[in-house]
């Protein structure tokens, strides 16, 4: 599996998580390796509005990608990329595999969110076997998604605000928190995602 270098950091400890959880992992950002990939994970620490520039030249290949049904796993800022727009840096527009805005979080709170906090299971999902409900994982954000179709909605967390913690439609999964830092629960998540890319 490919995971997306667009210039963002944390590439080393997804890949590290990934290969724990018994993927083969290429970091790259050819779009050759892309097409030819059994599955696409888009890390993420950083802003918006470079992440989508950065982006750019792979956009079509990863949108193929998903219309084929590959596998796509976007982390923390991976998942906002996956929205139409974030009110960050003003509004910019996403990848918009998955219609919403990416908002920021409520000014009662500080910000970015850093640390662990619990997931609230809203439905059953292949990523979540062996996850229970209330699960701690780990977060560094200041945005989050907020989705139009709310059935795309897997877990929420609460920070100031109730917020779709982990997304997926289809063969697109997502989390807003940062499953390779997620100690056994985060490694759990991996390890569910390499086996739905095997199947």
């Amino acid at each position: 599996m490919c995971v997306v270098n667009y210039g963002v950091g944390n590439l080393r400890s997804i890949r590290r998580g990934l290969e724990k959880s018994g993927a083969a992992v290429k970091v790259t950002h050819s779009p050759t390796d892309l097409r030819n990939s059994d599955a696409i994970v888009l890390p993420g620490v950083g802003a918006f509005a470079p992440a989508v520039k950065n982006m750019a030249p792979l956009a079509n290949v990863v949108a193929e990608a998903m219309k084929n049904g590959t596998p796509i796993l976007g982390v923390c800022l991976g998942l906002q990329l996956l929205f139409t727009r974030s009110s960050e840096g003003g509004s910019v527009r996403g990848l918009d595999f998955l219609s919403g805005d990416i908002v920021k979080l409520p000014d009662t709170v500080k910000t970015p969110q850093m640390g662990w906090n619990t997931l609230n299971i809203e439905q059953a999902h292949p990523l979540l076997e062996g996850v229970k409900d209330g699960s701690y994982v780990y977060f560094v954000h200041s945005y989050y998604p907020q989705p139009a179709d709310t059935n795309v909605i897997v877990t929420t967390t609460e920070y100031g605000v109730r917020f779709a913690s982990m997304v997926a439609k289809r063969n697109l999964f997502a989390t807003q928190f940062h499953p390779e830092k997620s100690s056994k629960t985060g490694l759990t998540l991996l390890k569910n995602f390499v086996r739905i890319v095997k199947r």
